[in-house]
C-alpha cells in the first residue's frame, strides 16, 4: 500500500514513530468530532468532510487562518 507514496527503500518498518503517530490521530479524532465513531456531529456530504478536515490540518498543523 505504501508503494504508490513512499520509496521502498525509504520505508521502515517499527515502532519507532508509532507514538507520534498515533497521537496525532487521537488529536485529530477528540477536535474533530466527524471523525469519532458514535457522534451526532457528521457531515452530510463527502465534499464537506475533506473541507473540514482540511480546514482544521492547515489551522492546527500550519497556524494557517482561512
Amino acid at each position: 500500500a505504501y508503494e504508490r507514496h513512499l520509496d521502498p527503500s525509504l520505508h521502515t518498518v517499527g515502532k519507532r514513530n508509532t507514538q507520534k503517530i498515533e497521537r496525532k490521530h487521537l488529536t485529530l479524532r477528540t477536535r474533530i468530532k466527524r471523525l469519532a465513531r458514535k457522534t451526532i456531529c457528521f457531515s452530510k456530504s463527502v465534499l464537506m468532510h475533506d473541507v473540514v478536515i482540511g480546514l482544521f490540518i492547515n489551522r492546527y498543523e500550519f497556524g494557517l487562518s482561512i
